[in-house]
């Protein structure tokens, strides 16, 4: 009896992770042939004067997505700039290394917390907005409507979102930048003494191109990873109301999760290549 019973809750167990896995996969692989056909459609705007683009579809996206995440994504890297040297202060201090404060923040920003922070608030910000969106014209048949007018949701849905969404995170990506070492030099210039001018220098003696770069190419990822996500979960939506709040919730969680593998992914490649 005992040995069925244990039997019973392996086949449940195996069972489980294989849906996980199976729906793990489903999901990634869903999102590669949606992403396929947003290159493919991007490649014939740009080769076939016939097909248009959609200018302003994706000036409009740009301005609710990027501009409208401007503000925030300021507050949270300054934020983290003034806590990061608050941080460090006690532990330099010991060594009388405060002034390196500027070099920590400057490595710690611009390598993985700009775009990072960038990608965590724009998935709260525009990758929920964007499945709901979708998800809500998926029920009330509004892609059955455009595919009755041989309109390709895709490319006029999908398409403008995607490209909106990364070029947005990789300007917020560098607005973070900014404001996280603009908040850690003024909690060090005004509060721990260090004077200004050696914490510009030390900044820019410590950053290097490939500092800007790693950071830059990481953003341009997580923001296509975010719109993908976001358009998959949107387009696959069922079950009315209740199924547009569960997509928005799985946009969300498998965003996060899928930035913060791609993040690490990206880490040890940088760290590989000696872009350290």
């Amino acid at each position: 009896m005992a040995q069925s019973f244990k039997r019973s809750l392996l086949v449940r167990g195996l069972e489980g992770w294989g849906a996980i896995w199976l729906s793990t996969m489903a999901i990634i692989g869903g999102v590669w042939y949606l992403l396929r056909d947003v290159a493919m459609w991007i490649m014939r705007a740009a080769t076939h004067k016939r097909v248009r683009f959609g200018h302003a579809a994706l000036v409009t996206q740009m301005a609710r997505v990027g501009v409208r995440s401007v503000g925030i994504v300021m507050l949270v890297c300054g934020c983290v700039g003034v806590i990061l040297a608050l941080q460090m202060e006690p532990p330099l201090a010991d060594f009388g290394q405060t002034d390196k404060i500027a070099n920590i923040i400057g490595v710690a920003i611009f390598r993985e917390l700009g775009p990072l922070i960038s990608a965590i608030v724009l998935t709260g910000f525009a990758g929920a907005s964007i499945a709901a969106e979708i998800g809500t014209m998926v029920v009330g048949e509004e892609i059955e409507a455009l595919e009755a007018h041989a309109l390709n949701p895709i490319r006029f849905l999908v398409v403008p979102r995607v490209l909106a969404t990364t070029i947005a995170l990789i300007l917020l990506t560098g607005i973070g930048d900014l404001a996280a070492v603009a908040g850690g030099g003024f909690m060090t210039v005004t509060f721990l003494d260090v004077p200004y001018e050696l914490y510009k220098s030390n900044t820019l003696s410590q950053l290097k191109p490939h500092d800007f770069l790693s950071g830059l190419i990481k953003a341009s990822v997580f923001g296509v990873i975010i719109s993908g996500l976001a358009c998959f979960h949107g387009l696959h939506v069922t079950g009315g109301a209740a199924g547009v709040g569960r997509a928005t919730t799985s946009t969300v969680v498998h965003s996060l999760v899928a930035i913060i593998i791609a993040d690490l992914m990206f880490t040890l490649i940088f760290f590989a290549i000696g872009w350290t």
